[in-house]
């Protein structure tokens, strides 16, 4: 949530970053901007009053003492229509606090400075490729055939037990699944972060901290007599670790990594760019968080993308990282990188990976903030990223590792696997 702060004193620059996204916000952001006017003069009329009727209640208090009972009684029926303008004045500031949150919750982030101008993911900065594409054999197939014709991978029946997209892995298919996480998670803790395990299902409260809601209600799976939403990312439930919470500056950076599955309704999604592992309702995820010192939020962000580099490196999988286009760009994002593995099989490019930095925008949301070295609270940096997100990294290897003889394993997995070739 930008701080409105920020808003009242930089309406045009806030207007300007978000026409960056292809959005007109003239007409919210003067709405927030009166919003906040209205709620600010309300709180100070409500103060006055209530300074007043305290005045008056000493006053009182003195007329008792000195047996001047009249005079204090016309006193205290002033304070009785006093108390009643403060419970009127306490309940349209609440109001207009209300409503001015949700005005807010509206507003997606401001985009950092290097985004690039566009409106659709044609438009994106492709700002490094590296891995040579492999040539297959002739009678290569997509990923949807291999699955079949070795068993490993049963969307039938994940349609017979739930519906379609929700696979069900088998024999070697779900060996090499669970490979990869702990793989992705290895290479993390590794690389400094600590690995959590966290619920599968949140309130209201964490989906609104990270900025799912209210925008991508929509898309995430509800459980209305509980009222919990399945986590359509291992971002939310991680980052809502630190709701709520004043690290001390020394705490900083606070590095994370956690394995879970990941639910989407994916509402609209058809297609052939969607068969077998392009999209899916459920699948599994390894995802890292940061929180951060606002002075160091980019070089980590640009640590992250090191990170995600070193593991498509090691699986030796063509790929290209892209610096998304304000249209483009997730709604709590100032910066985002997309991470994209090339499908030999499909032609096609399959994104795989986004990291983010969030700047304040979640952190305000969750009050979460530091004391810096003055003793002054101030709101920290949130990032994240997908480390890595399974379903096309598997689509991936399947494809591009396929041989007349079988799938060859890269070789980085062998030893997580047990076995290098699923024939």
């Amino acid at each position: 949530m930008l701080q409105i702060a920020f808003i009242r004193e930089n309406q045009e620059k806030v207007i300007k970053a978000l026409a960056k996204r292809n959005i007109d916000a003239k007409s919210v952001v003067e709405e927030v901007v009166q919003l906040d006017e209205n709620r600010r003069a309300a709180q100070v009329e409500l103060d006055n009053t209530l300074s007043e009727s305290n005045k008056l209640s000493k006053d009182i208090g003195e007329l008792m003492k000195a047996g001047e009972k009249a005079k204090a009684a016309i006193l205290k029926e002033k304070t009785v229509s006093l108390k009643e303008k403060s419970k009127e004045l306490g309940e349209k500031a609440e109001a207009l606090a209300a409503e001015l949150t949700n005005k807010l919750y509206t507003l997606p982030n401001l985009p950092a400075d290097i985004v690039p101008e566009g409106k659709t993911p044609e438009e994106n900065l492709n700002v490094f490729e590296e891995g040579d594409i492999p040539v297959l054999h002739e009678g290569a197939q997509p990923h949807w055939e291999l699955v079949k014709k070795y068993d490993i991978i049963d969307f039938e029946l994940g349609v017979k037990i739930t519906g379609a997209g929700f696979p069900v892995y088998k024999g070697k298919g779900a060996r090499l699944q669970r490979a990869l996480i702990n793989y992705f998670l290895d290479k993390n803790t590794a690389a400094g972060y600590n690995e959590v395990q966290v619920p599968h299902l949140v309130n209201e409260a964490s989906g609104f901290g990270t900025g799912q809601l209210p925008d991508k209600e929509g898309q995430m799976y509800h459980s209305t007599i509980d009222d919990l939403y399945l986590i359509p990312t291992a971002e939310v439930p991680v980052t809502n670790l630190f709701r709520d919470v004043i690290l001390n500056e020394s705490d900083l950076p606070v590095l994370h990594t956690a394995y879970t599955p990941c639910f989407r309704r994916e509402a609209g999604s058809y297609g052939a760019h969607v068969r077998g592992l392009n999209r899916l309702h459920q699948f599994d995820k390894v995802e890292i968080v940061r929180v951060e010192h606002p002075d160091k939020s980019y070089e980590a962000l640009d640590g992250m993308v090191e990170h995600v580099k070193s593991i498509l490196q090691e699986l030796k999988l063509p790929y290209r990282i892209l610096r998304l286009c304000g249209g483009d760009m997730g709604f709590t994002s100032a910066l985002t990188y997309d991470f994209e593995v090339f499908s030999t099989a499909q032609d096609r490019w399959l994104e795989i990976s986004s990291v983010s930095n969030f700047e304040t925008f979640q952190a305000n949301r969750l009050k979460l903030r530091f004391k810096d070295k003055d003793g002054k609270n101030q709101l920290a940096h949130t990032l994240n990223g997908s480390s890595l997100a399974l379903p096309r990294v598997l689509a991936g290897i399947l494809e591009n590792y396929q041989t007349p003889e079988g799938i060859v394993i890269p070789e980085v997995l062998r030893p997580y696997c047990g076995f290098d070739i699923i024939n």
